[in-house]
C-alpha cells in the first residue's frame, strides 16, 4: 500500500533543508554570508537540494514500496549503495556538466574530482535523503495503518451491534432447523435436503465470517450451496455457467470474499433467459485463485449506484493482502464484468 501523501509537504520538507544547507554554509564550513549568497555557491546549494529531492522521491515512492511495503529488508538493505550511487550520479550531472556549462566553476576540486573519492564522498552527503525517505515513508505507513485499523475496528464494532440487536442465538436456531429436518426426512425428503442446505449456508456465515482466514474448500462449498438455493427459487429458469477449475486442498483465504461476486451477479443480473446467461469462472492454482463474473444486467442499472459493497470489499483485500491483489469491474453498455486475483495462504 503506498501512503497517500500530498506532494507538497516534501516540497516543504526540503524548502527546510535548502535553508538549513545555506546555515551549513555559512556556519559549520565557515564561509562569510557574502560568500555564501554568490551565485556558484547558491547554485551548488541548490543542485545539492535537487539531487536530495530526487533521491529522496524515488527511494520514497520506488524502492520503499518494492521492498519495504512486501516486508523484503534483506534486498531493501542490498538496494542502499544502489540509492546512494544514484544520488552521485544526479549531483554530478547537475554540478559537473549542466551548472559547470553555465557558469565555467566546480563544485569540486581537480583532485576530488576523481571516480573513487567522488562516490565515497557523495555516499556521505546521500546519506541524509536516504535517511529521511525511508524514515518518512515508515511513518507514513505506519499512519496509514492505524487508520485502517480504526476504521476496521468500528466496522467490527457495527456487526457486533447488529447481531445483539438480532438477539437470536445461533445454537438455538440450528437446533430448531435440525428438528425441522428430523421432520421432514421422511415425508418430504426434498425440503428437507433443502432445508439441511440452508443450515449449512448459515452455519457458514455465522462462525466463518468472524475469523481472519478461513478453508477454500468451505468457501467453495458455501457458493455452491447459495447456488444451489437460488435455482430452487428460479424454478428451473435459472441460466448461470457456474465452472471451478482446479481442486480446493488445504489453502485458506480471506473469509465472504468470492460470495461477494456471486450475490452481486444474482443480485443484478437477468438470469432467466436463455440467450443472456450469467457466467462465473472460479481458478484455483497452487498459490493464488481468480474469479471472473460476466452477466447482463437490466438496461439502465448502474451497479455503481450500489458500491458500497465494493468499496467495502476492496478495504478489507487491501488490509489482508496489502498490493498483492488484482481487483476490477467494468460495465460496457449492458454487460458487467468482474475480476479478482489473490494468492493463497497454504493451511495445515
Amino acid at each position: 500500500m503506498k501512503p497517500k501523501i500530498p506532494f507538497y509537504y516534501h516540497l516543504l520538507l526540503f524548502l527546510g533543508l535548502l535553508l538549513l544547507n545555506i546555515l551549513w554554509d555559512i556556519g559549520i564550513d565557515q564561509n562569510p554570508i557574502a560568500e555564501a549568497f554568490k551565485w556558484p555557491t547558491i547554485l551548488f546549494s541548490i543542485s545539492y537540494m535537487l539531487a536530495t529531492l530526487f533521491t529522496y522521491t524515488i527511494n520514497f515512492y520506488t524502492f520503499c514500496h518494492w521492498f519495504l511495503n512486501r516486508k523484503r529488508i534483506f534486498f531493501y538493505l542490498l538496494m542502499i549503495p544502489v540509492i546512494l550511487l544514484l544520488f552521485a550520479g544526479i549531483r554530478y550531472v547537475i554540478e559537473e556538466v549542466i551548472i559547470y556549462n553555465l557558469t565555467g566553476a566546480h563544485n569540486y576540486g581537480e583532485n576530488t574530482r576523481k571516480v573513487g573519492y567522488y562516490i565515497r564522498d557523495n555516499f556521505f552527503y546521500g546519506l541524509p535523503a536516504w535517511v529521511i525517505s525511508t524514515f518518512s515513508y515508515l511513518f507514513w505507513q505506519f499512519q496509514a495503518y492505524q487508520k485502517i485499523n480504526q476504521e476496521l475496528l468500528l466496522e467490527n464494532q457495527k456487526a457486533q451491534l447488529h447481531l445483539l440487536k438480532a438477539q437470536v442465538s445461533p445454537h438455538f436456531l440450528f437446533n430448531t432447523l435440525n428438528s425441522f429436518y428430523s421432520d421432514l426426512a421422511l415425508r418430504d425428503p426434498n425440503t428437507a435436503a433443502d432445508l439441511l442446505i440452508l443450515s449449512d449456508l448459515l452455519r457458514y456465515v455465522i462462525t466463518e465470517n468472524d475469523k481472519e482466514t478461513t478453508s477454500l474448500s468451505k468457501e467453495i462449498d458455501f457458493i455452491k450451496n447459495y447456488i444451489l438455493l437460488q435455482e430452487k427459487r428460479f424454478e428451473n429458469q435459472l441460466f448461470l455457467d457456474f465452472t471451478v477449475q482446479g481442486t480446493p486442498g488445504t489453502q485458506t483465504l480471506l473469509p465472504a470474499v468470492l460470495i461477494h461476486f456471486v450475490e452481486n451477479v444474482f443480485k443484478h443480473a437477468i438470469l432467466n433467459q436463455r440467450d443472456k446467461p450469467g457466467r462465473i469462472t472460479i481458478k484455483i492454482g497452487d498459490n493464488q485463485l481468480e474469479i471472473h463474473t460476466v452477466n447482463t444486467i437490466a438496461r439502465g442499472e448502474q451497479y455503481d449506484s450500489t458500491g458500497i459493497g465494493f468499496n467495502n470489499l476492496s478495504k478489507r483485500l487491501e488490509y489482508y493482502y496489502k498490493d498483492n491483489f488484482i481487483l476490477d469491474k467494468k460495465q460496457e453498455n449492458d454487460i458487467f464484468t468482474t475480476y479478482l486475483k489473490i494468492p493463497l495462504n497454504q493451511g495445515l
